[in-house]
């Protein structure tokens, strides 16, 4: 998700997913046997992506350590993977990641850009397969979207052909127009173009795309940003789980602090820099509509924060650099979230304790906060996973649908048995719709 892609890991290793079959055999066979899938396309959130890195003369080592040793192992051509890799769980190597995950925003250029000498890149674009394990070498313990695409493979679908994925380097975000953003616009292009090669190669049939957390808001962004006729022609639904739509308090905490997620061999502090650099995590900061200027998000000795000074809060922790970049590419495009005509379905977890308040006690920002929780999923706040419903209730040609699942945490509504089976029932009833259009026509 939004605040660190560390808490898909975390949650990852707490829980051994059991995979399960979720749709009876007469569901898959009346599919199969009468009408063709609508193919699914699948967007990850933020931690779900796998990240290859390799270093070129011009990269310089933050120690000797990094240098030698880290990483242990690299594939043909000096690739090694970046996210996720357990090493970034021991604390001598924590650092070395932190390094070659940093972005730099140019002011000159207005856009963000890797470390010196760090190239990095996504695989296997247009499958699943880099979607299903955050480390194919930790299946059991790093699972992310292999449940939901087993379950959707117990209906039919197959890898390539009716069923595809579409990774990106999630720290790179997006900016209002007017403002260049190279990484994220091109990953919508890549997007657009595998939703209509998708749509082509199975016989003109508009496609269901799924998101995950952040995903949702890349999905956003493109349908926007395309026109109606082109939504019409190649998207039959959408369908949102855990979207960050108004941002998270969360991501607060990420800043001023760094952010481990409780895993005990990680100094945040050490990370803090980097997720401070992430394009994409200035992008989820606590929207204004969402958290009205009454309510205190950050508390300290001196002073307190609400969405509405979140350019003083950037200020007083120390990263006045993030300041520019969030006011002139997020915040106008955060402004307004802009119903695209296009079916929308969201899946959120809820009653699940997630922070809604900080409070900082000692001086400064660098130990954790007393946190006051409130509703969500554990990771996004209640009001912002229901933005849209509260911001699109008067949009007249707006369908919208919100599904709370109670209990059901962030990561977990692609892992628990009954969340996977109520998102792939959702898949089934869009499709066998899109049967009885095409007998009505």
């Amino acid at each position: 998700m939004g605040g660190s892609p560390m808490v898909d890991v975390v949650t990852a290793m707490m829980v051994i997913t059991t995979m399960v079959a979720v749709v009876p055999f007469t569901c898959r066979a009346i599919i199969n046997d009468h009408h063709p899938l609508a193919p699914v396309v699948l967007v990850p959130g933020a931690g779900g992506n796998q990240l290859e890195a390799r270093l070129t003369a011009e990269y310089k080592a933050t120690s000797w350590l990094c240098n030698r040793f880290y990483p242990i192992k690299k594939e043909e051509g000096g690739w090694f993977r970046l996210w996720f890799d357990i090493g970034v769980l021991l604390a001598p190597f924590t650092e070395c990641f932190a390094d070659r995950m940093t972005l730099y925003y140019n002011p000159e250029l207005d856009d963000y850009k890797n470390a010196p000498g760090v190239e990095t890149r996504v695989s296997e674009f247009g499958s699943t397969q880099s979607l299903l394990y955050l480390d194919p070498y930790l299946k059991y313990i790093t699972t992310y979207m292999a449940p939901l695409v087993k379950s959707l493979q117990n209906l039919g679908y197959t890898d390539g052909q009716t069923l595809f994925g579409a990774p990106y380097d999630f720290r790179y975000g997006l900016a209002a127009d007017g403002h260049p953003s190279n990484v994220g616009s091109t990953y919508l292009q890549n997007l657009k173009n595998l939703i209509e090669k998708a749509s082509d190669s199975n016989n003109g049939n508009p496609i269901i795309i799924i998101s995950h957390s952040l995903g949702g808001l890349f999905v956003l962004q493109l349908l926007n940003r395309n026109p109606p006729m082109w939504r019409q022609r190649y998207i039959k639904h959408f369908i949102a789980l855990s979207a960050p739509w108004g941002g998270t308090v969360d991501e607060m905490l990420t800043f001023a602090s760094g952010n481990a997620l409780g895993v005990p061999l990680v100094n945040p502090l050490l990370v803090r820099n980097e997720q401070r650099s992430s394009e994409s995590n200035l992008w989820l900061m606590p929207r204004k509509k969402q958290f009205p200027p009454e309510k205190p998000l950050v508390v300290t000795r001196n002073s307190t924060y609400s969405s509405y000074e979140i350019s003083r809060f950037l200020e007083d922790i120390g990263f006045p650099e993030g300041v520019q970049p969030y006011e002139t590419r997020i915040l106008p495009l955060v402004e307004k979230l802009v119903a695209p005509g296009v079916p929308i379905t969201c899946i959120i977890g809820s009653g699940v304790q997630t922070p809604e308040s900080l409070y900082y006690r000692d001086e400064g920002f660098d130990k954790q906060p007393e946190i006051i929780y409130g509703d969500g999923d554990g990771t996004v706040n209640m009001a912002s996973l229901l933005a849209l419903e509260d911001e699109w209730k008067d949009e007249e040609f707006q369908r919208l649908k919100v599904v709370k699942l109670d209990g059901i945490s962030h990561t977990n509504i692609l892992k628990d048995e009954e969340a996977v089976a109520k998102i792939t029932k959702e898949v089934f009833a869009i499709s066998s719709s899109m049967f009885t259009s095409i007998i009505s026509s």
